[in-house]
């Protein structure tokens, strides 16, 4: 006689912490997509930051001569530099990026087919792309002391381009990989790891640079 199991519902599978914690943030990202892209963005800039800084070896000191009793203080884990770029992803970055693609979203809704979907890639490439990388360059400028708008603009035009440039080659292909390979519900996390690892990999080679500029000068 065989034995037949019955079928098990989905609320009585046994979940993975992982896939549990997966399943929380895109249920956050469904109900509260702009407060969870906000956060998000906070979070992970600033932790770039700070690993950059950690990675590159030009994390801020404490001024005075430090004692041997002193306690750790909660700036010699976060400087201001850090702040200020979590405070950036929180209240520009995430919502921006939320904006601009719910626009290209509601542009693109309800239309179909293989010309819909290339256009749509174009115009993240041209129009939506290169206003995120402008707004974080300006940022950037600014964060670092840059208040006039002379030297902001100097500093966008410096930088725009190689950034445009390495994004025009990996955003495609990151697209086209997680198409391919990864469930719609990993997209978000995915696209947001490759961002990261890409933002802490210029960012640590660009803080290395110019600690050897400056040790030169010395």
């Amino acid at each position: 006689m065989a034995v037949h199991s019955r079928p098990v519902s989905i609320k009585e599978r046994t979940l993975s912490f992982p896939s549990i914690l997966l399943a929380l943030y895109n249920l956050q990202l469904y109900t509260h997509p702009l407060r969870t892209k906000a956060i998000t963005a906070g979070i992970l800039t600033g932790l770039q930051e700070f690993l950059a800084q950690e990675l590159s070896g030009t994390k801020s000191k404490r001024k005075g001569k430090a004692k041997e009793d002193d306690k750790l203080t909660l700036y010699d884990v976060i400087d201001e530099r850090v702040a200020k770029l979590a405070l950036y992803g929180f209240f520009i970055s995430g919502p921006l990026n939320h904006g601009l693609f719910e626009i290209l979203n509601r542009i693109f809704k309800n239309r179909t087919g293989s010309g819909v979907k290339f256009l749509q890639i174009l115009v993240t490439l041209l129009i939506i792309l290169p206003i995120q990388n402008t707004v974080y360059l300006a940022a950037m400028a600014y964060i670092t002391g840059m208040r006039a708008p002379e030297q902001i603009l100097t500093s966008i035009k410096k930088s725009l381009l190689p950034i445009m440039k390495m994004t025009w080659i990996v955003f495609p292909i990151v697209q086209t990989f997680a198409q391919k390979f990864l469930d719609p519900p990993l997209w978000v996390p995915f696209f947001n790891l490759v961002g990261f690892s890409l933002g802490l990999y210029a960012s640590t080679k660009a803080k290395i640079k110019q600690r050897k500029l400056s040790e030169d000068d010395q």
